[in-house]
């Protein structure tokens, strides 16, 4: 895929695991990046962990070569996108919380300017009843990490304007991405089909059928997936899992999708997966 030169600034609002993982990706690709958190403890680690992530893009050469990194600022205040050519979200798969964050951000940016929210399962026309300009509004999914996945889920919402989409489009392509536009619903495609997947694959270790090494090699060895659902749900974070697994519940009235008991008691003694160092392995982290 052809890259363009993005030539504006991106506003990232969230520090956490996916919000750090797109501002490496920008940062990467000489992209400025303005990275928001309300919490500004996180801040610091944040920035340690883009630097972290950029490293390891380069050393798996997925970043263009020759070009400079783009600046990284970060701040505590929403205010600190106003100017910003492009706004991500990437906070937690709450609704009311990323409600919040967009409203907040839509007053401080000028009309027109788009506004995406990064989710796994909350319908965007849901989210665009928060902010005061829907058709600005449109979401993507990255997949984590998101400098080494190229194609990314682009969500047009019923009230998402052509020029948002066009814009949208546009910023992934010169990312390097291949975006991919689905239409709006719970969980669009990937999460309404994977999270659930994810959860039986829980609930078959958690009846004692099969060991989570045992599940993950079946899938890889008989089905060719590329690294097994508990793998993946690791990578995902397991709370982030049962976040979007409620969504997809609350929303579908699928009871499959409510998240089960052994996923919960992960998540309860914070066993959530690579970032905290254990969920369903061990990545050498928490030992008590």
């Amino acid at each position: 895929m052809t890259e363009n030169y993005f030539d504006g600034r991106l506003a990232v609002l969230g520090a956490g695991v996916m919000g750090t993982s797109i501002t490496a990706m920008a940062i990467g690709h000489g992209v400025p990046v303005t990275l928001i958190d309300i919490d500004g403890d996180r801040l610091s680690p944040a920035r340690e962990e883009v630097g972290e992530q950029l490293r390891m893009a380069r050393l798996m050469n997925a970043l263009p070569t020759g070009r400079e990194p783009g600046p990284l600022t970060t701040s505590s205040s929403a205010d600190a996108a106003a100017g910003a050519t492009v706004v991500i979200e990437a906070i937690t798969e709450l609704a009311e919380e990323k409600g919040k964050v967009l409203a907040d951000v839509a007053a401080v940016v000028s009309e027109g300017t788009p506004l995406v929210s990064n989710t796994s399962a909350i319908p965007i026309d849901e989210l665009a009843g928060a902010v005061s300009r829907p058709a600005d509004l449109a979401g993507v999914h990255f997949m984590n990490p998101a400098y080494l996945i190229p194609m990314v889920e682009v969500v047009r919402g019923p009230r998402s304007s052509e020029r948002t989409m066009t814009a949208v489009t546009r910023l992934l392509t010169a990312l390097g991405r291949r975006p991919v536009v689905v239409g709006d619903g719970p969980g669009f495609v990937t999460s309404r089909v994977l999270h659930r997947m994810l959860n039986d694959a829980i609930r078959v270790v958690e009846e004692g059928r099969a060991t989570p090494e045992a599940v993950d090699d079946l899938f890889q060895g008989c089905l060719g997936h590329r690294t097994g659902p508990l793998r993946t749900a690791d990578l995902i974070g397991l709370d982030n899992l049962a976040d979007s697994l409620r969504v997809l519940a609350e929303r579908t009235g699928d009871e499959g999708c409510r998240p089960c008991g052994l996923l919960l008691e992960k998540v309860a003694r914070g066993d959530l997966g690579r970032k905290s160092g254990r969920g369903f392995y061990d990545y050498g982290g928490r030992t008590s």
